[in-house]
């Protein structure tokens, strides 16, 4: 399984407020909004600071994709 952020990015947009704006108001670092950008893993207590300050879910921030589609599933 790997992880998206491209709902964080959505709401982001709907909501009409840049990625820095975000990222200062949680006090997250650069880096740790890289690894956002680049579908990577970061920690838990982040991903609370985004859910509290967005007042939403984690469902509404991320999801769990498979890394390859089964076949059989087909």
């Amino acid at each position: 399984m790997r992880v998206s952020y491209n709902k964080l990015w959505k709401l982001l947009i709907d909501k009409n407020m840049k990625k820095g704006k975000l990222r200062e108001a949680i006090g997250a670092s650069k880096s740790t909004f890289a690894k956002l950008g680049k579908n990577e893993n970061v920690t838990l207590p982040v991903l609370l600071e985004i859910c509290e300050y967005l007042n939403c879910d984690f469902g509404d921030i991320m999801e769990a994709l498979p890394d390859k589609v089964n076949k059989e599933c087909e």
